[in-house]
């Protein structure tokens, strides 16, 4: 039998259909939060970052640590294993990752009015029409965002990702239920031999972009009959240097017959391709209201492939820590506002794991006191040396990479 994947708008009676799906039918349901735990264990992420790409949020440090490629290698792998069962029924939005090509998979939207899922939301819910009107607005930006990031479709409930879109709206769950079954039993839905192969392709391809993920690098991949295709999309400076390097990792992936790489459509622009160095600091957050210096700073931790981002204010710093994940931070003491060390007062109150090094040019020996006992991992100086700093950031790096082996 073919597999189904389920997308739905917020309060659109989905728990009923799919009640009625699986009492007529012996299927497993698979959840986002099935596939997102599989994805974490898969990729070593915790399950709140793996979760972060399903939302088309991107940290601001991505662009060195590469969690979001990483997340979503390990999600299509996750996807691929599920596949290779089966009679499964995946609920979600990860479904959509599924590649269309592969084609004993039915693809369902649930969608309704929305005075239909507003009046839903006051019975299931008690909320009233504002609050209701709200949430369905926000839950409708958060999925169509990121089927944009996906697929560069602004309407999450294009027909052209699904087989079946159904108004809820017009017909009861008993009704859905059997007009899904329905096209279930089509013969274009069948489980063909080229359908399977690309279910295959689909597994390698999977097992290899995490393969890569998990060196450092963020390429595109694709698999047939054992023949992998690397593209990369990004400029690399000594390109041939790279491919040896790929080929190299994939070639010892089990089932890839031959190794390709090519460039794709983005590589003249002017990205510069990045490997992730796994070793050293990449999500550390620069806090000083010194624009230039802070900016220089930044500029020469990057030299040093040390991730950085930059808030030039308390309040700032204090915003993006409650929205990211920053795990070093480099605060200066002096600034308008909320100062340096009200910021680390608060970070150690709300975040203890992330590591404080203070960088100040008016500190006192009675600052670096009442900051060291709030909890800062160094006090240092300006000006600053440069290997000086780095190596306190790799030790801080160290410190929370030991205290996330102790909690796991």
């Amino acid at each position: 039998m073919s597999s189904i994947t389920l997308l739905h708008g917020t309060f659109c009676n989905e728990p009923a259909v799919v009640r009625q799906l699986l009492k007529k039918i012996d299927y497993t349901l698979v959840t986002d939060k099935d596939l997102i735990s599989e994805a974490g264990r898969l990729s070593g992420l915790s399950e709140d970052k793996v979760a972060r790409v399903l939302s088309a949020k991107t940290s601001v440090f991505n662009r060195f640590n590469h969690e979001r490629e990483r997340s979503l290698a390990s999600l299509k792998l996750a996807l691929a294993k599920r596949l290779r069962s089966d009679n499964v029924l995946i609920l979600g939005v990860a479904g959509l990752l599924i590649p269309k090509q592969i084609s004993h998979v039915l693809r369902v939207c649930l969608i309704a009015g929305m005075k239909f899922r507003k009046l839903l939301a006051k019975q299931q819910d008690g909320l009233s029409e504002k609050e209701a009107t709200a949430l369905i607005h926000q839950e409708d930006m958060d999925i169509a965002k990121w089927i944009d990031s996906i697929f560069g479709k602004v309407d999450p409930w294009d027909a052209s990702l699904y087989d079946i879109v159904t108004p809820v709206d017009k017909k009861n769950e008993e009704e859905v239920a059997e007009l899904i079954l329905e096209s279930l039993n089509s013969k274009v839905l069948s489980s063909t031999e080229a359908s399977r192969k690309m279910a295959d392709d689909f597994l390698l391809a999977g097992e290899v972009e995490l393969v890569l993920a998990r060196e450092g690098h963020s390429i595109e991949v694709s698999a047939k009959n054992g023949d992998v295709t690397l593209t990369v999309n990004k400029h690399v400076l000594m390109l041939h240097r790279l491919e040896d390097e790929l080929q190299s990792i994939v070639e010892k992936v089990k089932g890839v017959r031959s190794v390709e790489t090519k460039v794709g459509k983005d590589y003249y622009k002017t990205d510069i391709y990045r490997k992730c160095d796994f070793q050293m600091p990449s999500n550390v957050l620069l806090v000083d209201d010194e624009h230039e210096f802070v900016e220089t700073l930044s500029e020469r931790l990057i030299m040093r492939d040390i991730g950085s981002a930059i808030a030039y204010d308390g309040r700032s710093a204090l915003d993006l820590i409650a929205e990211d994940e920053p795990e070093v931070m480099i605060l200066d003491l002096k600034m308008p506002g909320i100062d340096g060390i009200e910021v680390l007062r608060k970070v150690k109150a709300t975040r203890p794991d992330i590591e404080v090094i203070i960088l100040t040019g008016h500190g006192s020996e009675a600052d670096k006191e009442v900051c060291m006992k709030l909890g800062a991992f160094a006090f240092l100086n300006k000006p600053v040396n440069i290997e000086l700093l780095s190596e306190t950031l790799k030790k801080a790096n160290e410190s929370v990479r030991q205290k996330k082996r102790v909690t796991n």
